[in-house]
């Protein structure tokens, strides 16, 4: 049965727009559009007069954005990554204008669910997991040609996988008697190469993480759009986050920490509080999904959110 690609839950819907919402005539972006699940929720609380910017890599989350647009004339849409915001956002003349930013991390679950994208090893696909097919190296051109260091490196650095040195030198292995064209087959290198299995994980879990991070540039992406993602926002605007990866988690958390810790004075000379540059503060500090919610929505478990409020 081919996958639906509509089908998808978005993670704590109602506190992450709750708290991404401020006027109903402000301006907001999307900048992990997906499905749209929390930004269909946003636009129901906006009046005529707001704006949403919403911005995706993938050309399915494009199609389903358009759709929306035929329903809202607030929407409008960027097929892009979301380091790139600032530039979009100046264009329009929005910089310190805007009220609220969403940057919902990671793969989404339409992704996963279609075997064709190559991002689950639960499903048997061709091996791409680019987050835009049609741009860049796929996962499976990658494996091809890289050495066994570099993916040891990718492994252990972005999926804090214990038993990289091994997969990886399976994988070259492998490859030097057939090619791996299938999620499946690295899937089952994987699971052959490790010689602990969590009960609880898939033995794939943190390898197909790592390669996705990589092939996609995540962390650098989140990276690039911390650098102005701040003067984007008038004061009084909120930055939400929903991470599912510790990485990703980290460099949020660290972000938002130094923001509202301001200038790194040293303690002995005397200056006031108010006079230290801070740049925010925090509203929620790592919220996760209810149980109920889990009930519905297993993928929320590794959910967190964060909100933080330009000064």
């Amino acid at each position: 049965m081919k996958q639906d690609l509509n089908i998808h839950l978005p993670v704590m819907v109602e506190a992450t727009v709750d708290n991404w919402f401020s006027n109903p005539d402000g301006i907001y972006i999307d900048g992990t559009f997906g499905r749209g699940g929390h930004s269909k929720k946003l636009l129901e609380k906006l009046s005529d007069k707001a704006q949403l910017l919403v911005i995706d890599r993938d050309p399915d989350a494009i199609i389903a954005a358009k759709k929306l647009a035929t329903q809202y004339k607030q929407v409008s849409i960027e097929q892009s990554n979301f380091s790139n915001m600032f530039d979009l956002v100046k264009k329009r003349n929005w910089v310190g204008k805007v009220d609220g930013i969403l940057l919902d991390l990671g793969v989404s679950s339409p992704q996963l669910d279609c075997e064709s994208r190559g991002f689950s090893f639960s499903r048997d696909g061709i091996l791409d997991m680019r987050m835009d097919p049609n741009n860049g190296q796929s996962a499976a051109e990658w494996i091809a040609v890289a050495t066994q260091n570099e993916i040891q490196k990718v492994l252990r650095d972005y999926g804090e996988e214990r038993f990289a040195k091994r997969i990886a030198s399976s994988i070259i292995k492998y490859r030097e008697k057939d090619s791996i064209k299938t999620t499946k087959q690295l899937a089952e290198i994987i699971i052959n190469a490790i010689p602990f299995k969590d009960k609880k994980k898939h033995p794939a879990t943190k390898s197909f993480q790592a390669i996705r991070i990589f092939i996609n540039k995540e962390l650098d992406s989140l990276l690039n759009f911390l650098e102005g993602g701040l003067d984007i926002l008038l004061r009084g605007g909120r930055l939400v986050f929903i991470s599912f990866h510790s990485l990703e988690d980290r460099i949020v958390k660290r972000y938002i920490r130094n923001k509202v810790t301001g200038e790194n004075i040293p303690s002995s000379i005397p200056i006031l509080d108010k006079d230290i540059n801070k740049q925010m503060k925090v509203i929620i500090n790592g919220k996760k999904a209810c149980q109920n919610e889990l009930k519905l929505n297993p993928r929320a478990r590794s959910a967190i959110l964060r909100v933080a409020e330009r000064l």
